[in-house]
């Protein structure tokens, strides 16, 4: 098991843009096993975030991947109000065929070998099982199964966060924080979607859904029969919608796609659903249509949160409380971007770059001796 702080073949172009406290690649030659764990902020608390197993085409977009999800992920602990710092860690291989326990137990020794500075948990390519092999060789891993002491499926309070959110855009909106009698589109009714459209019909909202996948489709209409279905997700925007919630995959907020937009509100579970960012950005985009946008990484942060209260022994009402907190978080956000003038996603993150500043002067997080 080897471990260097930079790596031999990098590229120094995107390692020079990163601001991170700490970036570490990880090889263990018996196992094949190639990964990098980058910590971005420790100054609220250990850095939690999941870990990516994903067939990277070469070492650099496996590194400036991690860079920006674990700078992301600062983003929304921190804003999400947690105690905790952010970071993420990649695995460069294909799930479906490099995958194996003995992989999965080399590279727990390596997050072990930080000592509690990063906590992983599950991301694209790792699951629930994952964990558990990985909480054999390290202290430091979440969403594992309820039968090995975890929190299970994050899909739950990942949905519950996104409907907090709602609830709290209709509040800034419409004076009372409750969806009913509007109209929400869903695009993508996996694990999220499926949880959140009940959340949404329990309120009195009518609801109105796509998915590529049919059987998702299917299953959402054997349990809930009064949603309506859309051919696809060019039809759902164009929808005489009030809120549309992305549940699906990343980039649902293009150019086109804000153009034809008829929501007033866009809040969903999606990561990183701006398809550009900066100054006439997609954000930009959403202001000047007057359409609210709510920081997917703000209200999708249920998950996490779900997650990181296996670090004191899983509670579910005691994270389902914290997860409550998105609807004042997504308040806070709505209403200092109005005060400031500027988009819900600049005061997100002017909202987390303050609360993790404040700390920073601490330094940055060791475990006790």
């Amino acid at each position: 098991m080897t471990t260097s702080s930079a790596p031999s073949s990098a590229t120094s172009a995107v390692a020079s843009m990163s601001q991170h406290e700490q970036v570490v690649f990880c090889h263990d030659r018996e196992t094949g096993l190639r990964a990098i764990i980058g910590i971005y902020s420790t100054a609220l608390g250990p850095a939690l975030g999941g870990t990516r197993f994903y067939p990277y085409a070469s070492e650099e977009a496996a590194l400036s991947d991690m860079l920006r999800l674990s700078k992301g992920m600062a983003y929304k602990n921190a804003v999400a109000g947690l105690d905790l710092g952010g970071g993420k860690a990649v695995i460069i291989g294909d799930p479906a065929t490099d995958k194996t326990p003995e992989l999965l137990r080399a590279y727990g020794r390596f997050v072990e070998s930080l000592g509690g500075r990063y906590v992983t948990a599950c991301d694209v390519g790792t699951y629930v099982a994952d964990m558990d092999v990985v909480s054999e060789t390290t202290r430091f891993a979440t969403g594992r199964s309820e039968a090995n002491g975890g929190a299970g499926d994050s899909s739950v309070l990942t949905a519950y966060g996104v409907f907090q959110g709602q609830r709290a855009c209709a509040q800034h909106l419409w004076g009372k924080p409750t969806l009913e009698g509007r109209t929400v589109g869903i695009a993508g009714v996996g694990k999220v979607g499926h949880i959140l459209a009940g959340h949404l019909l329990e309120d009195g909202a009518k609801v109105v859904v796509t998915d590529v996948n049919q059987d998702a489709v299917a299953a959402l209409r054997s349990a809930h029969p009064e949603v309506e279905v859309v051919a696809d997700t060019a039809a759902l925007v164009r929808s005489d919608i009030d809120v549309y919630a992305p549940c699906a995959l990343g980039g649902a907020l293009d150019e086109q796609t804000v153009a034809a937009l008829q929501a007033t509100v866009v809040c969903g579970g999606a990561n990183n659903q701006l398809v550009t960012e900066g100054p006439g950005g997609t954000a930009d985009q959403l202001k000047a249509r007057g359409i609210t946008y709510a920081p997917d990484f703000l209200v999708n942060a249920g998950g996490v949160i779900q997650v990181s209260d296996e670090l004191h022994g899983f509670d579910f009402e005691r994270a389902k409380k914290a997860a409550t907190a998105i609807f004042d978080h997504t308040l806070e956000v709505l209403r200092t971007a109005d005060a400031h003038g500027s988009t819900p996603a600049a005061a997100a993150d002017h909202i987390a770059e303050e609360r993790m500043a404040a700390k920073a002067a601490g330094g940055i997080w060791l475990p006790a001796r």
